[in-house]
């Protein structure tokens, strides 16, 4: 980790990850698995999907490689059974984020505008190792949100 751009990502991502965590524990234990509405997320479905995705991220990171594949509705499922488990979704998102964090670091400043092909269309390094953090902080202010409806 040469450059100031993994060291702020680094640092970012795991107070971000700290902050949806506060932000859910800020919500009445008998909230956490709430939805305002029909089509509406929890907040435990929002954490669910940030411990899985910061974990399959750092795998793209690490391999170059879009890993997730197109089984949606298996990443669905296994999303929606962990959102049932909030120890387990805690112990998931610690694992992942020092992945994330080992990722970063080993990618070198010279790796930064590399392109890697993604299902949508090509994205540079330097977004793909920023998108846990930014997913974090958006899911953090949706999770808040949910405490201002309470």
């Amino acid at each position: 980790m040469s450059g100031s751009m993994q060291e702020f990502l680094v640092i970012s991502t795991q107070k971000a990850a700290d902050d949806v965590q506060a932000a859910l524990l800020n919500l009445p234990e008998d909230k956490r698995g709430w939805k305002p509405t029909d089509k509406a997320r929890s907040a435990l479905d929002q954490l669910a999907e940030i411990a899985i995705l910061t974990g399959h991220t750092a795998d793209l990171i690490s391999s170059g490689k879009w890993t997730l594949g197109d089984d949606f509705n298996g990443y669905v499922k296994e999303k929606d059974a962990l959102a049932q488990d909030w120890p387990g979704i805690q112990a998931l998102l610690k694992t992942n984020v020092a992945k994330m964090v080992t990722a970063i670091q080993a990618v070198p400043d010279t790796e930064l505008e590399k392109s890697i092909d993604m299902p949508w269309g090509p994205m540079k390094m330097a977004q793909i190792m920023a998108y846990p953090y930014w997913n974090m902080t958006y899911h953090e202010g949706q999770i808040n949100y949910i405490g201002s409806m309470l």
